[in-house]
């Protein structure tokens, strides 16, 4: 009974807590949009105003049609002044770059498996499963690895690895700085993300000090955000500049594997020792609207999906100690099935913004009928290539780019830079979306006015969109990136295969 009388209490205490929580988002929602509801009112009168209704407000004053004329002009720039100055300001991206590493960088899958015998003290068992790995990943023999990791006798130490992320943020960077010409004086924003490295002095302070920025600038490192935080870089520097007018932000993305390498014998942990390789990408966005036309791209929309409240979702992607201590990332078996429920959420949420009207009606329409009138129908899949031009997904692995290819129902060409990506520099982390990109550009896809959608995904787990216009047509013969030397040798057609999954 007293049981009973407790459940009671908790049920009315959890009914208590969703009104509460819906007064709080109305709140929120009342205060943040403030501005507009005083409005309102203003804008509804002036609405039913007719021009005789205002000749008698301006003889009811006695104002002449002089004094008409200024308050009029007065009004109008208030209004005008009004709207741009609450009005959320435009962000460009002015030009990115790839870091393209040195061949003597270079990883075949031959090299890979002998510098992973000679790195650790693996059983054949462990060889041979880190050897499908390694074959059906769907990687080619030209992907990079640190110095480190082609050593005789690899060694992972701090300076190793501090000389890695130099190197291929600086080199990113400079590629850039080439591109655009910009002052560095002008930049007063820089965002740096890697998830796993993360040394003091700060990356941030790195490129802050490499390159002699502003003291007064706005600097953030983001760690342990895993392969979709370039996008949420790019998020944070837009929000920024909202609030800093005629600026520039840095954005680079990158990981660093040095001293990320696991040598255990737990089987979900050695598979990101296959799968993760070199690279970096720098990106410059700015609010100034006198730039728009040296630009390449306009930044949309941004969307953000966090599952981490589920805990088999935060737990799926974990860096952790093995039974031995030894400390590695652990990928769940749940990753696939967490990934697809964290981007069907995201890719939901971001279809009304996109979709054009007609596919809105036919998803509502489907889930009326499956949900209201219980009526036994297929889910609908809104047609996404209708909204873009270009798809560039997170090259994370083969296995979750068949699965998303298929449930979007996208063409081999859609999904061609992400997996041509995946081929020829593996799994970049957060830079990934950069190349693909890249590729599209290499290709002479670019037009002006295409859509085009960044969708990366990872440890949280998150899932994370960017939409994108293009102000302007690329012409791959005046465009240097990591594919124009070699573009013409692509798509490459890559063999089929059944993914490895860890036991």
């Amino acid at each position: 009974m007293g049981n009973d009388k407790e459940i009671a209490r908790n049920m009315k205490n959890g009914e208590n807590s969703v009104k509460l929580k819906y007064v709080k988002l109305g709140y929120h929602y009342l205060i943040s949009n403030a501005k507009y509801l005083f409005l309102l009112p203003l804008i509804i009168a002036l609405g039913h105003l007719s021009l005789e209704d205002i000749v008698q407000l301006f003889q009811h004053f006695d104002l002449g049609l002089v004094s008409g004329t200024l308050v009029c002009t007065a009004l109008t720039v208030c209004l005008i002044t009004l709207y741009f100055s609450w009005r959320p300001r435009d962000v460009y991206l002015v030009d990115f770059a790839c870091f393209k590493p040195k061949p003597a960088l270079m990883c075949s899958r031959e090299t890979f498996m002998r510098q992973t015998v000679q790195a650790s003290a693996f059983s054949d068992d462990l060889i041979g499963f880190q050897q499908k790995i390694i074959e059906r990943s769907g990687y080619g023999q030209k992907t990079y690895v640190p110095q480190a990791a082609l050593e005789d006798l690899p060694m992972a130490t701090m300076g190793k690895a501090r000389e890695e992320v130099e190197m291929v943020v600086f080199g990113a960077i400079d590629e850039l700085l080439a591109k655009t010409k910009v002052n560095l004086k002008d930049i007063g924003i820089l965002v740096v993300n890697c998830s796993l490295f993360n040394p003091t002095p700060s990356l941030s302070a790195m490129v802050v000090n490499r390159y002699k920025l502003r003291g007064n600038i706005l600097s953030y490192s983001l760690g342990g955000m895993g392969c979709s935080a370039g996008i949420i870089s790019v998020d944070l520097a837009k929000r920024l500049l909202q609030d800093q007018r005629n600026s520039y932000a840095l954005v680079v993305s990158t990981e660093s594997m040095t001293l990320n390498w696991y040598g255990g014998t737990n089987k979900s942990m050695l598979i990101t020792n296959c799968l993760f390789r070199l690279g970096a990408a720098a990106v410059l966005l700015t609010n100034k609207s006198s730039e728009r036309r040296h630009s390449k791209y306009q930044l949309m929309h941004t969307l953000r999906t966090h599952k981490g409240a589920d805990d088999k979702s935060y737990r799926c992607v974990m860096q952790q100690e093995d039974n031995n201590g030894e400390v590695g990332v652990k990928l769940s078996k749940d990753l696939l099935t967490v990934a697809g429920d964290a981007i069907k959420t995201n890719i939901t949420m971001l279809g009304p913004l996109v979709l054009p009207v007609s596919e809105q009606i036919l998803f509502l329409a489907n889930l009326v009928g499956r949900k209201v009138l219980r009526m036994k129908i297929k889910q609908y899949v809104p047609d996404f290539k209708l909204a873009f031009e270009h798809i560039c997904i997170h090259a994370g692995g083969r296995a979750v780019l068949d699965e998303i290819e298929k449930n979007l129902n996208l063409t081999k060409w859609h999904v061609e830079p992400s997996r041509m990506t995946l081929y020829r520099f593996g799994n970049t982390s957060s830079s990934s979306l950069w190349y693909e990109l890249a590729y599209t550009e290499a290709k002479g896809r670019v037009q002006r006015g295409d859509r085009v959608w960044q969708m990366a995904f990872g440890s949280g787990f998150k899932c994370n969109s960017a939409v994108w216009k293009a102000i302007r047509s690329v012409n791959p013969a005046k465009e240097k990136n990591p594919w124009t030397d070699e573009i013409d040798e692509f798509p490459i057609t890559v063999p089929d295969v059944q993914p490895v999954l860890a036991n």
